[in-house]
């Protein structure tokens, strides 16, 4: 059993921040973040997700030339057997070796919240506090896949984009190279990023990400998962993850947890880490910081 814990006793003004991207994405999509956190001297470390980044796997037929929609559509994922459970032993081992063995911060995006979710059950011990950024918490007894088709999430604009069935191929598979579902993919993640860097985005993309990921159902308990103390930004402009269902995860993620989540509100898209990177980097610094003003004020027995 894990005794919760504060910030306080969570946090060390050395706590690394660890940087968890969501589908389709990589560590690439946190650069910006990054630049920011050094420059207020929070050091930061984005990873790659398996199945994503350079550990991603593309099928064959995405370069294959002349390119064949109908064999896109159709082939198997080559990342199909990648699992929430399996991707959070390796973000745990991940968290473990940045940090040392230490507590870190853990900022997860979007589909990386159920990830960063399954991971802090796991190893609740890894982590000082789980920050979700417009993220999934499936904490409900719901799959991630399950909460997206509830009402809260109408208008997301996520699965109309998509160029397969995830349950035929075992993948969210998406062609950002045909121009409708390009701008699709831009609406849908980044409605208020500038036009040159949404492209850059866009076109790093991986177009598979794990089926089995969204379909699994996270069991967490109160005494590991809900010892960690969470917080979450709300993206009050997102057509991926509708705010309605940010916000009901926030709940339920209060229903198993030790201390009631810290919510911020920004206005922006799914993709605040492209559009507002400093703005972010400002809640991430406050989480990490103003941890250990309130620490040094309870040892001085202010």
């Amino acid at each position: 059993m894990v005794a919760a814990r504060t910030k306080e006793e969570s946090m060390h003004p050395t706590t690394p921040v660890v940087l968890v991207h969501g589908f389709w994405h990589g560590s690439w999509c946190w650069s910006l973040v990054s630049e920011e956190l050094a420059s207020r001297g929070v050091a930061s470390v984005a990873v790659d997700l398996d199945g994503h980044g350079l550990k991603s796997c593309s099928p064959r037929s995405r370069w294959q030339r002349p390119f064949d929609s109908a064999a896109f559509s159709e082939e198997p994922s080559p990342v199909a057997g990648i699992t929430a459970s399996s991707a959070a032993t390796s973000l745990v081992e991940q968290v473990r070796r940045i940090g040392g063995g230490r507590p870190c911060l853990v900022v997860a995006h979007s589909a990386g919240g159920t990830v960063a979710t399954a991971a802090a059950e796991q190893a609740p011990e890894l982590f000082a506090e789980l920050m979700y950024v417009a993220a999934f918490a499936p904490v409900g007894g719901k799959s991630q896949a399950e909460y997206t088709f509830l009402p809260e999430n109408a208008g997301e604009m996520v699965v109309g984009g998509l160029s397969a069935d995830p349950l035929s191929v075992g993948a969210l598979r998406y062609d950002a190279g045909d121009g409708d579902r390009r701008a699709a993919i831009r609406e849908a993640f980044y409605n208020d990023v500038d036009d040159a860097t949404a492209e850059a985005a866009i076109s790093l993309l991986t177009a598979d990400a794990p089926a089995r990921v969204g379909f699994e159902q996270i069991r967490v308990t109160a005494e590991r998962f809900g010892a960690v103390p969470h917080s979450y930004v709300v993206c009050s402009r997102d057509n991926a993850i509708r705010p309605a269902l940010q916000r009901l995860m926030i709940r339920d993620v209060d229903a198993v947890s030790g201390e009631p989540t810290e919510v911020v509100e920004i206005d922006s898209s799914h993709s605040p880490f492209l559009s507002q990177p400093g703005v972010l980097a400002e809640v991430i610094e406050a989480a990490h910081a103003g941890v250990h003003r309130s620490e040094g004020s309870r040892v001085a027995g202010v």
